[in-house]
């Protein structure tokens, strides 16, 4: 679906599927360069990142181990409650891994500042974070985000993952929801 198909719940749209795609294109080619003969593992956040970690990966010219851990800050919400809960650990023990972790979105930084502790207790060799989007207005802990695609301003956003209650996830573009669809 795309931000045409559903106008009359969007105010505005941020980035496109094109440019998502020329985007992740972009930064696989410097994953790549970066990680060249070491042994990567994406991690993906769901749900959101799914969509972002299924392009992105397509995109790497190299070989990746992946894995996916669930967490939730959110529930219906459209602000982060900070209390972070686990619904999926991961499947594989990061002793000596090199982490990247893959976002859709950095908004308050709460859950990813949460997620990089955790990581890092658990003996990664490094720990890296590749975020579609992220709005630096919104941030409440300081996060070193190496790979982003892009800024965007303090908005509800929802699509290429990112969803308002489990709907919108499926929009291939990635715009800013009409507040009358979640007031």
């Amino acid at each position: 679906m795309r931000a045409a198909d559903i106008q009359d719940d969007l105010t505005d749209i941020l980035v496109t599927e094109e440019e998502i795609h020329a985007k992740l294109e972009e930064l696989a080619a410097q994953v790549a360069t970066d990680y060249s003969g070491k042994d990567l593992l994406l991690v993906g956040v769901l749900k959101g990142a799914v969509m972002v970690m299924a392009d992105f990966s397509r995109r790497l010219p190299m070989n990746a181990s992946m894995d996916w851990m669930a967490v939730s800050s959110y529930g219906a919400s459209t602000k982060s409650s900070g209390v972070v809960q686990i619904r999926k650990d991961l499947d594989t023990d990061l002793h000596g891994k090199h982490v990247l972790i893959v976002e859709d979105i950095i908004d308050s930084g709460l859950t990813l500042s949460w997620l990089l502790e955790n990581f890092e207790s658990r003996g990664a060799e490094s720990i890296e974070v590749l975020a579609l989007l992220r709005k630096p207005e919104a941030a409440k802990v300081q996060i070193d985000c190496k790979y982003v695609g892009f800024d965007i301003p303090n908005e509800f956003v929802v699509g290429y993952g990112l969803d308002y209650a489990e709907s919108y996830r499926n929009l291939r573009d990635v715009a800013v929801l009409a507040p009358h669809v979640y007031s």
